[in-house]
């Protein structure tokens, strides 16, 4: 239905360039680009594709061949502009492509053996480059996985994560030389070794002292697909019930109050629709990956309080193989709900012919700079796994099946969906 999709590109004004003045919708050979029906959507770019196939259940659908091309496109378009992103603790650039796509650029800081300091606080962590490649990766689960029962079949995946790509940028011609941003042209520098580093401007860690240096002028970063403008498609911004104090010393409501859930489900818009179910979709997604900087969260304006939940930043995520950060499963243990087709899915990962920690490998090794996660990673979401699947039980065990698992499949088709 039309009210389920992001834009009617046929019939939308701001889909046409002359109509919206928008004259970078243009391409080399300056032909405009006019999703209106007067053009093939062949002739699209793939990240045209990608913002039209949004719809209010998903990012992308299952079979969006645009989602494939588009992380092509994330590691081979020409850089033409940088830009340094306002806002955030860290440095992130944004970077424009020949074909007027543009991504969300987060530079390498870490190893991939380096584990998050002990004495670092979750505020203070490091946004790393490879959790966000791998979050896109646990998202959508590119392996596709079907149960048949009775010939009915379900696929299983989110589909919540814009698409994101590692690449290996240098520094000199595809940063320094293009960026029209004097703050950022700025603080390049040659090291003492003969490198080129940068550090531009942020709150942490943008100083000479942890500056971002190529060997001698390539670097790592990991390229995420801008969704559609602002002006284009309204985003709605909530705060996180399970939010975390961002204090050295204070603990949130939820940490010392163990009924807190059911003041929660009381609040709009958790006391009716899907959204707490959302809610600990999410939670599971953070767990597994150890994330615990989930401040808030977005959500399209258009569909109002019925549809999904973007996963968005989760830079902060594996940080962690040694650790299993377990205040990050508060909701589900609180609340004891979760979605059958969630519930159904983490089973089958659990078993060994689907590991988990498997396919992840398996589907990571598609990226350009591959390996992206250090096998103790793997292990631990496997371990993870475990633990989220033993609260499920305890909470059925506690209040039984029908309480907790939130049927969300559509029976009346001969197809077996999840409602989202």
């Amino acid at each position: 239905a039309d009210g389920d999709l992001l834009f009617n590109v046929n019939s939308d004004i701001r889909f046409n360039p002359r109509a919206a003045e928008q004259p970078e919708w243009q391409n080399e050979d300056n032909e405009e680009f006019l999703p209106t029906g007067e053009t093939s959507i062949d002739s699209y770019p793939n990240w045209l594709k990608f913002h039209i196939g949004i719809n209010r259940y998903e990012l992308y659908s299952r079979h969006n061949p645009a989602i494939e091309a588009l992380l092509q496109d994330l590691v081979s378009q020409k850089i033409t502009s940088v830009a340094m992103k306002s806002g955030g603790t860290q440095l992130k650039l944004i970077m424009t492509f020949q074909n007027y796509g543009q991504a969300l650029f987060k530079p390498m800081k870490q190893t991939r053996e380096q584990e998050t300091p002990p004495d670092f606080f979750y505020f203070s962590d490091y946004e790393r480059h490879n959790a966000e490649i791998a979050a896109f990766h646990l998202d959508r689960q590119v392996k596709w996985i079907c149960i048949k029962r009775k010939g009915e079949i379900l696929i299983l995946d989110f589909r919540r994560v814009p698409p994101v790509a590692g690449r290996l940028v240098n520094m000199t011609k595809e940063i320094r030389d293009v960026t029209r941003d004097k703050k950022l042209w700025r603080t390049f520098f040659i090291s003492p070794a003969n490198n080129i580093c940068f550090y531009g401007e942020c709150s942490y860690y943008c100083s000479t002292e942890h500056a971002l240096c190529g060997k001698p002028d390539q670097i790592e970063g990991s390229l995420a697909a801008f969704l559609p403008d602002l002006s284009l498609a309204k985003r709605k911004t909530w705060r996180n019930p399970w939010r975390r104090s961002y204090h050295k010393r204070k603990k949130a409501e939820w940490e010392v109050d163990p009924d807190y859930c059911e003041e929660v489900k009381q609040t709009p818009p958790y006391d009716s629709g899907t959204r707490i179910l959302d809610i600990m979709d999410m939670t599971v997604f953070d767990f597994l990956m150890g994330n615990m900087d989930r401040h808030h969260y977005e959500t399209f304006e258009k569909f109002g309080n019925e549809t999904f939940i973007i996963h968005l930043d989760n830079g902060r995520g594996f940080g962690k193989y040694s650790h299993d950060e377990l205040s990050i499963l508060v909701p589900l243990n609180q609340c004891c709900r979760i979605r059958k087709s969630t519930y159904l899915r983490l089973q089958l990962l659990a078993k060994e012919e689907y590991k988990l920690s498997h396919l992840m490998k398996e589907s990571l090794l598609k990226d350009k700079i591959a390996p992206i996660l250090y096998e103790p990673h793997l292990e631990a979401m496997d371990r993870r796994l475990r633990i989220v699947l033993k609260a499920v039980s305890d909470c059925i065990e506690k209040d039984g099946y029908d309480n907790v698992v939130e049927n969300d499949f559509n029976t009346d088709v001969n197809t077996v969906t999840t409602e989202r």
